[in-house]
């Protein structure tokens, strides 16, 4: 069912605004896959954080228009969804990447972030980002095992301070 104007509008805002706030970008071309197959991206964007969208590539163009995703422009041609990362920056390129693995008609074409296009090969890389939580567990790691090499050493000292003093 075609758009009218004030349709299109709306899918455009729509768009825009989350282009506004996402992290990354991935457009991928889905001929072929099935309305089930098409399904279960949905649902699996939906609890990582991705927002999804196939939307004509002349309204994406628009809504992309003064936003980082602006470069990809160029590169939006044919039957493309959108993958817009809201949570962290790998979690479209991990939705698309894992997804293609065992559906071989997703295919990958444009991948921005940080106001650049990169190169495809960058899809696997960009996937194996640690999640916002596991970042932060991995920070927490890390900030812990300073304190806890204080607390032996600070633990030591007070153990010969109190064998000198016995002796």
């Amino acid at each position: 069912m075609a758009l009218n104007l004030d349709g299109k509008k709306v899918v455009v805002d729509e768009v825009a605004q989350y282009a506004a706030k996402a992290y990354s970008v991935v457009a991928a071309e889905y001929c072929g896959l099935t309305v089930a197959e098409l399904s279960d991206l949905r649902n699996t964007a939906r609890q990582t954080g991705v927002y999804l969208r196939v939307v004509k590539n002349s309204l994406a163009k628009r809504a992309v228009s003064g936003t980082e995703f602006e470069c990809m422009k160029e590169g939006l041609v044919g039957p493309l969804i959108l993958a817009f990362s809201m949570d962290d920056l790998g979690s479209a390129a991990r939705l698309i990447n894992d997804f293609a693995k065992s559906n071989e008609k997703l295919i990958a074409k444009v991948i921005a972030f940080d106001g650049k296009i990169h190169e495809l090969t960058e899809l696997s890389r960009l996937a194996s980002l640690p999640t916002r939580d596991q970042g932060i567990s991995l920070i927490m790691a890390v900030m812990k095992a300073p304190v806890g090499k204080l607390a032996r050493t600070l633990a030591a000292l007070r153990d010969q301070k109190q064998e000198a003093e016995a002796a």
